[in-house]
């Protein structure tokens, strides 16, 4: 959830760690700092952070620079003590500095253990703790840090990244990871290390993903991998192909709106290669499921995915017949759910890194389930932990608020639930031609949408100072209603709610009258007629009525206050197309409300803490 970098060479640091934490804001924080040492004066490492956005961390830095070659920078969300300049990392203990993501478990017994044996605290957080635990390695004997670092790991439980410097080997980072990603960026007499590799990617796009129960030693020369007992790793770094260029604004005024923008050509890369016309069928790049053996399917994702997951709960059932089931990452092991050798859990994440479901990724493997994983980032946690990784290819994402990476998760999915209908028998080799020829047009109609802004631009100032909005829907519409009212809560802070729109008469029409605008999501299909019925129950009380309808519709706009068109395509595919508005809506509604759309308040891209 917090943004980690580190950098060793012959430049000066400053620069480089502010430059990685400024591609990690997306991320979502409330304080940055830096700890930066200088090896050729053999001075102590100074320490800057402070609370609030990095520009205030820039602006203190003016005023009190920190030179040197070696340095470690984060940005946090708060999770143990308040925001503030104390709690801010890194935190300093005799010679040590860290900084750390994640969540240290048993951090309560081991602060009173050393206080007990004289160690003095500063912060409320937990991450003070593994400085201090270093701090003791080493004043016990412990021959160098990474020594040090390693005698510590074994005294620490919870989920982490954690990189260490020391005044007393300013050559040296070590860093370890466990349920929290971390990744080295190897360069020409300088390396690097990061929560993300969006964070490096200016400097190097040579990297090593580092895995779960791994630790590094990281010099100007180069790195030692080996896990926490001492035993070595050896691993062929990866090449990223991702551009800097593609994480940069391009002109638009948010990352947001620059993703809503791409993701006509995020979808088209999703497809290409695994799209077979001649077959009729699709390919899950060397994906071959063995589907006599799959009982039943059952979706874990958390908030957006978690919308996608049951849109795909529509499209495996009606194509493949595969009994399927949506479940909450974040519940899914708390209840000691029923798993077999018959199950497949499709778990997807944009990030990878979603602590709560790789936690319920791990139960469903103890139980003996297969995990299929759907995820946007190459080499994450999960798809490293599950039987099966499919990548969508949305490219990075830098607004927490997610878009591109939702379509490219409909489109994984819906391209598994052809693999799986095409595979029992119950998709004809016709209808997947017929949908596999409009999954290819699907760019374009996406186009069209995105395009078409100023019309929802002008929507969204007419509605843009309610109180609430209410979304409805029916059947693979309902998620997208949830999403859109999703959307709109994050980035906008209107609360909104999304409802099946056949549950409206049973609580929600209590709360419409002249004043509520509701998003009503009615394109063209088997229930159309009910959702306009219930459509009406609003019209007739005053509620304002914003239609997603299909292109051609001249029904509609009798019954509605605004219409917003999408083309036609077919009915499994549909709510790739109905979402386009609610991301747009979202959007324009909290540019008019000026809110901080790329990076919300309280919000955070990769939440790894459960």
């Amino acid at each position: 959830m917090c943004g980690i970098i580190g950098y060793i060479g012959s430049r000066q640091a400053t620069p480089i760690l502010i430059g990685g934490l400024r591609k990690l804001e997306y991320r979502g924080y409330d304080s940055a700092g830096v700890s930066v040492i200088d090896p050729a004066s053999g001075g102590p490492s100074r320490v800057i952070r402070c609370r609030g956005k990095l520009a205030n961390l820039e602006e203190k830095l003016t005023r009190e620079p920190a030179a040197g070659t070696v340095g470690i920078g984060h940005t946090r969300w708060a999770t143990h003590g308040r925001p503030s300049d104390e709690n801010s990392h890194p935190h300093k203990a005799g010679p040590i500095s860290v900084i750390h993501n994640g969540i240290i478990e048993n951090h309560l017994a081991l602060r009173a253990e050393l206080v007990t044996a004289g160690a003095k605290f500063s912060s409320e957080t937990d991450t003070e703790i593994f400085a201090h635990l270093v701090e003791h390695a080493l004043i016990a004997g412990a021959p160098d840090l990474t020594t040090a670092v390693r005698r510590s790991l074994a005294k620490v439980h919870g989920s982490f990244a954690f990189v260490v410097m020391s005044d007393k080997e300013p050559g040296v980072l070590v860093a370890a990871k466990n349920s929290s990603p971390l990744v080295v960026g190897l360069g020409d007499g300088e390396n690097y290390v990061a929560s993300d590799v969006t964070a490096i990617l200016a400097e190097t796009r040579k990297v090593i993903f580092m895995e779960e129960g791994e630790m590094v030693t990281v010099t100007r020369d180069g790195v030692t991998i080996t896990d926490f007992e001492g035993n070595a790793r050896t691993r062929e770094p990866k090449m990223i192909t991702w551009s800097a260029v593609q994480a940069e604004k391009g002109g638009y005024k948010h990352y947001m709106l620059k993703e809503i923008h791409e993701q006509p050509r995020a979808v088209a890369d999703t497809l290409v290669g695994r799209i077979n016309l001649e077959a009729d069928d699709v390919s899950l790049d060397g994906i071959e499921l063995d589907v006599s053996k799959i009982k039943r399917i059952i979706f874990i994702a958390c908030g957006t995915s978690y919308h996608a997951s049951m849109v795909g709960e529509h499209l495996v059932e009606a194509m493949a017949r595969i009994p399927t089931e949506v479940d909450l990452a974040s519940e899914f092991r708390y209840r000691d759910p029923i798993l077999g050798p018959g199950d497949l859990v499709v778990a997807v994440s944009q990030s990878g890194e979603t602590l709560d479901t790789m936690e319920a990724i791990r139960e469903a493997k103890r139980k003996g389930a297969q995990v299929f994983a759907i995820s946007n980032v190459i080499e994450a946690s999960i798809p490293r932990l599950a039987d099966y990784a499919f990548y969508t290819h949305a490219g990075p994402e830098i607004g927490v608020a997610s878009t591109k990476a939702f379509t490219t998760q409909l489109i994984a999915i819906t391209l598994l639930a052809i693999h799986l209908g095409r595979r029992t028998g119950t998709l004809s080799k016709e209808r997947a031609r017929e949908l596999l020829g409009e999954l290819v047009a699907l760019p374009n109609k996406m186009r069209d949408i995105v395009e078409s802004g100023a019309q929802i631009q002008a929507i969204a100032r007419r509605y843009g100072n309610a109180n609430g909005f209410l979304f409805l829907g029916r059947g693979s519409q309902y998620p997208i209603a949830l999403e859109g009212a999703l959307k709109l809560k994050e980035i906008s802070y209107i609360h909104a709610e999304g409802y099946a729109a056949g549950e409206m008469k049973h609580g929600p029409i209590a709360l419409i009258d002249e004043h509520l605008p509701v998003v009503v999501l009615v394109p063209r299909g088997p229930s159309y007629e009910k959702t306009v019925s219930n459509l009406a129950e609003v019209r007739a009380r005053q509620g304002k009525v914003i239609a997603i309808a299909t292109r051609g519709d001249n029904e509609i706009g009798g019954h509605s206050d605004e219409v917003i068109v999408i083309p036609d395509t077919a009915l499994e595919l549909q709510p790739i197309l109905t979402v386009l508005p609610m991301q747009l809506l979202s959007y324009y509604v909290a540019d008019f409300k000026g809110t901080d759309i790329d990076q919300p308040r309280n919000l955070a891209k990769s939440v790894s803490v459960e």
